[in-house]
């Protein structure tokens, strides 16, 4: 599939001064947010699952190229409607990295039409350079693509309009190229060596938690958070802790399944992309606690860091 031409833009040349900045890319759910993130970081740190609603906070990842450091966010996917406070807090999250970003990212999938007004008026308004990337035109032909790209110009105001797949890598390369042209000149925000500005364990909770939405089906996923109670890791092996909370008392046999089933098959599939992860054995223990209405208890967010105003 050919590109199509972008809008008229125009960069000043690069120079050899330093280039550094932060990079948000937002959307609605389903986007490939989190594809897209990995694949312009070029680490596997966002967790990918089909489900809606997956990534819950936001998430630095740090690139060096020659001359630049980008500082990419992935984000929550901007809900239509809030039911519990931790999704008020996902949006605050979205609104922060919005409004911290030197470049923002609208992702628009392709093959979908749902719009909030929200995000219209969040990318709009935004400050930053802005790039439109119409995803998954692997999915579509190129009369399709026009027809969206025409829409989307009359719909959101960018300095940048580029059909890419994520999954595919499709033009992604040329995306990064726009985003180093659009960051400020400014010393590296973070040491060379530094990925991230997540811990260990909140990465041991995210994959713990991804196996959970391929496991189980409905609510149970959504109404259930991963915390590490215990770290500790030598030369050869990681030994941690993990408890899942849910909601009510009646989501706890279903984590647990008949004879300790279920959740003997989540440690097993987590513990195989832990050890993918770290690069070492791991063994883990997992237990289940109830915690009821922790989707709307401050004090719990605050623990399980959501961190409510």
């Amino acid at each position: 599939m050919n590109p199509l031409p972008f809008k008229n833009t125009n960069f000043e040349s690069m120079d050899s001064e330093f280039k550094s900045g932060f990079v948000s890319i937002i959307g609605m759910p389903n986007a490939g947010k989190s594809t897209l993130y990995n694949r312009l970081l070029g680490e596997a740190l966002a967790i990918v699952n089909p489900k809606a609603q997956t990534t819950r906070h936001r998430i630095l990842g740090v690139r060096n190229g020659e001359g630049h450091q980008i500082v990419y966010s992935d984000t929550p996917g901007v809900l239509v409607k809030t039911s519990y406070k931790m999704h008020e807090q996902m949006m605050h999250f979205v609104n922060e990295s919005v409004h911290d970003s030197d470049v923002l990212i609208l992702l628009v999938d392709i093959t979908s039409d749902k719009f909030s007004e929200e995000i219209t008026d969040k990318f709009n308004r935004a400050k930053a350079k802005k790039i439109l990337a119409l995803n998954k035109v692997d999915l579509s032909n190129q009369e399709k693509l026009e027809e969206v790209l025409n829409q989307m110009k009359e719909r959101f105001t960018a300095d940048i309009y580029l059909p890419i797949s994520a999954e595919h890598g499709f033009q992604t390369e040329i995306l990064e190229d726009y985003i180093v042209k659009m960051l400020p000149f400014h010393p590296p925000y973070y040491p060379a060596d530094q990925l991230t500005d997540r811990s260990e364990r909140f990465f041991v909770n995210e994959i713990i938690r991804n196996n959970m939405l391929k496991l189980y089906d409905e609510e149970v996923p959504y109404a259930s958070e991963v915390v590490t109670l215990a770290f500790k890791e030598n030369s050869k092996i990681i030994r941690m802790s993990c408890e899942i909370i849910v909601e009510r008392d009646s989501q706890k046999p279903i984590i647990i399944g008949k004879n300790g089933s279920k959740i003997k098959a989540l440690g097993t599939a987590a513990r195989k992309e832990l050890e993918a992860f770290f690069g070492k054995q791991v063994y883990i223990e997992l237990f289940v606690k109830v915690r009821e209405d922790w989707r709307n208890n401050k004090n719990m967010l605050r623990q399980f860091g959501y961190e409510p105003d």
